[in-house]
């Protein structure tokens, strides 16, 4: 009996069950660099770059420890470039007679999967990936019956059950279970991050490196600056110098903004985790014990475990509780195109052209950017979601569908009318303004709500706001801002819908309105310094990445 044991791209950990009870002297581990894989989206040049390299350490990790594998490089002419091409191409060169593997990230992979046995003619085994702390079954136990899937709740179990940062079996440490409303401090100016923990690459992903800039030139995004954690040592190191270095004061500028810092005091686990080259207790546990020891104030250890154990668990339950008729969820009825200025960073919109910007050189933007600015200005716009949920699958190295999904179409962009979050997280400049510098060096003057010069962000705000206002008239949450809408001159009403119209058009047709000239500031000096400079970041061509 010979168990075809396939491993994934984003399945690259010692501890994955479809490993479990492997038999040395007769199975075989399959991995497979598929252009499929690649090209659903056009991934971010070092999404890709991660993942395979990832991918080829871990092979070589596993034949180290005399495991038989089966590995399929990307530029092997007799690749079939489909999973389940490779899947039945290893089944029948090795003799398999059963194929194991591990429920994937994904729900079309899942479908994948589900096809391999009719392909092959062998029996399929699809375990339960434990490296999440909340299986799916228990995610749908404890929605069922619920009227309101609420975050909060279920990371409030969770802590429950996993221990973590708890007092007594009900009791968190310190007497609140969210320290969110501590951790909302504008980052001071004097104030200079350390640089996070970066990774030279080594011979394989510098192999790897030339093999992505060969067969996908033309993807979004830079490998320049390419630094990631390829193995699990790697990830640990990075966490270990995150929770040294930057998660005592992670808690307090989790949502501050600065030009020129793209890091600030973020974590950057999201991708290895998300790969699995770190697992999810592991880093609760590590943050939780820097707590234990003094290292590390509550607030801040707190606002990292939430990340994990809360969020992550949170998105990944509801993805697989909802799909796939998550994905097609329109609730406000946003039927806009993308525009050009999410590939290029070409705005003069200061806080858009940084998101964007260090998203193209870095595929990193941390969830603030993501959620108020890239995000929020979608939100406004009336972006379609699925376009906008394509954008963030290509862009960003930690992207993948299951987190990728419900944090764009719940969080950002409401489209799932209030599954997630229970009102829109819409914003005027005026929230950007307050935990970033980005409007000290911008064009446009966050001050003024319409007129020439007037920040985009303000008055999409409140055409957002008007275009919805029977929508949510019912909704406790947006009383505030439907009075004050009520309130409003009807003529200064009606000024900022019809330059938000114009501004929109105008982005459509591939031209934003030009800002009056302002003096800019020299606040940071317009530099990244979070993390080193490899190489020149070249012009992105004009052509928008296919939707999947």
């Amino acid at each position: 009996m010979t168990a075809l044991r396939v491993v994934l791209g984003d399945q690259c950990s010692a501890g994955l069950s479809a490993l479990e009870g492997l038999d040395a002297a007769r199975d075989l581990v399959l991995m497979a660099e598929v252009r499929a894989e690649c090209t659903y989206v056009r991934h971010h040049k070092q999404k890709i770059a991660l993942v395979l390299s990832a991918m080829r350490h871990f092979a070589e990790a596993q034949e180290g420890q005399g495991v038989r594998l089966a590995y399929s490089r990307l530029d092997d002419p007799a690749n079939t470039q489909s999973l389940a091409g490779e899947v039945a191409r290893a089944a029948r060169m090795h003799g398999a007679t059963r194929i194991i593997c591990t429920h994937p990230g994904e729900f079309r992979v899942l479908a994948d999967m589900q096809s391999w046995q009719d392909a092959t003619g062998l029996p399929v085994e699809i375990r339960e990936d434990t490296r999440f702390l909340c299986t799916l079954d228990g995610f749908r136990d404890w929605a069922a019956g619920r009227k309101q899937l609420r975050m909060e709740y279920f990371y409030r179990d969770m802590r429950r059950v996993t221990g973590l940062l708890m007092a007594a079996p009900d009791e968190p440490a310190g007497g609140q279970w969210n320290y969110d409303a501590e951790n909302r401090a504008a980052l001071p100016a004097d104030l200079t991050p350390p640089r996070p923990r970066r990774f030279a690459p080594d011979a394989v992903t510098r192999e790897v490196i030339a093999l992505v800039e060969r067969e996908f030139p033309d993807h979004f995004g830079t490998t320049d600056r390419f630094g990631w954690p390829v193995t699990a040592a790697q990830a640990e190191q990075a966490l270990e110098d995150f929770i040294a270095h930057r998660l005592p004061r992670f808690g307090d500028y989790q949502d501050a903004m600065a030009t020129g810092e793209a890091t600030l005091f973020h974590a950057l686990v999201g991708a290895a985790l998300n790969c699995g080259l770190l697992q999810p207790m592991a880093a609760c546990r590590a943050a939780e014990a820097a707590y234990r020891r003094g290292d590390a104030p509550l607030n801040a250890v707190e606002g990292f475990v939430r990340q994990i154990l809360g969020w992550r668990e949170y998105v990944r339950g509801l993805y697989w509780l909802k799909m796939p008729a998550y994905r097609e969820t329109n609730a406000l009825e946003a039927h806009r195109p993308l525009p050009w200025l999410y590939w290029s960073g070409e705005t003069s919109m200061a806080c858009m052209a940084a998101a964007i910007g260090q998203t193209r050189d870095l595929a990193y933007a941390h969830h603030i950017q993501r959620l108020m600015v890239t995000g929020n200005f979608a939100l406004l716009a009336g972006l379609a979601p699925a376009a906008v949920n394509d954008w963030y699958m290509v862009v960003y190295a930690d992207a993948y569908e299951w987190v990728e999904l419900p944090n764009v179409q719940g969080m950002a962009l409401h489209a799932d009318g209030g599954v997630m979050a229970s009102k829109p997280y819409a914003a005027s400049g005026a929230y950007i303004n307050r935990m970033s510098d980005y409007c000290r060096g911008c064009a446009y003057d966050v001050k003024r709500p319409t007129g020439e010069g007037a920040c985009p962000f303000n008055y999409l705000y409140w055409d957002f706001i008007a275009r919805h206002a029977s929508r949510f008239a019912k909704n406790m949450r947006m009383a505030m801002p439907l009075r004050t809408l009520a309130k409003m001159d009807p003529g200064k009403v009606a000024a900022m819908r019809a330059q938000a119209a114009a501004f929109l058009d105008a982005l459509e047709a591939g031209a934003e309105p030009a800002p009056t000239a302002r003096r800019t500031s020299a606040s940071r000096a317009g530099r990244d310094r979070s993390l080193p400079l490899l190489g020149t970041t070249p012009a992105p061509r004009r052509t928008t990445p296919a939707r999947r």
